[in-house]
């Protein structure tokens, strides 16, 4: 008989909540994630060649996904095809930094030969050129967008109305 109520009560506890939570395993799969599709790509690709064409710009463009492996990309008639690597690692080093591109700074000071020394090691992937942006969705990075052609400024404001046009059709602004 103590045997039988002695098994009842390690059941009891075996099938308690407090049991199974500390039982419980970590998911093996994240299903709460946000990708950039095809469709997002070309609209902020089409959004970023039209900013480039109003600066009067002749540019590259390269949208990725939030691994840095190319979606969608353009080259305007007349952009420099030397342009269209510089746009690809822009983009690829937003996305994989999770931050706009530049060079990298150490303690608050750039360090262009550490830029250079990643941008080298990394097979031109990484690149401490401006004009790379991070798309932001939901609080993920899904993505980034990449431009070449104008001034490392020039080429931020192009990547910059590339993820504002994405962003608002997301939104429903504008």
């Amino acid at each position: 008989m103590h045997l039988r109520v002695a098994l009842y009560f390690v059941a009891l506890i075996a099938a308690s909540p407090l049991a199974s939570a500390q039982d419980a395993k970590p998911p093996l799969v994240a299903r709460d994630r946000v990708r950039l599709n095809l469709a997002g790509a070309e609209t902020a690709l089409d959004a970023a060649k039209a900013k480039a064409a109003a600066l009067g710009l002749k540019s590259n463009i390269a949208v990725v996904d939030d691994g840095g492996h190319l979606l969608a990309f353009a080259r305007m008639d007349g952009g420099r095809p030397a342009s269209a690597s510089t746009a690809i690692s822009k983009a690829v080093s937003a996305a994989t930094f999770r931050q706009e591109s530049g060079p990298l700074p150490v303690k608050g000071e750039p360090d262009a030969l550490l830029s250079l020394g990643l941008q080298n090691a990394s097979g031109g992937k990484v690149t401490p050129l401006k004009g790379g942006i991070p798309i932001v969705v939901d609080g993920q990075v899904v993505g980034a967008i990449g431009a070449g052609g104008g001034t490392g400024e020039q080429d931020a404001e192009v990547s910059r109305a590339g993820v504002q046009a994405l962003i608002d059709a997301l939104t429903g602004s504008k």
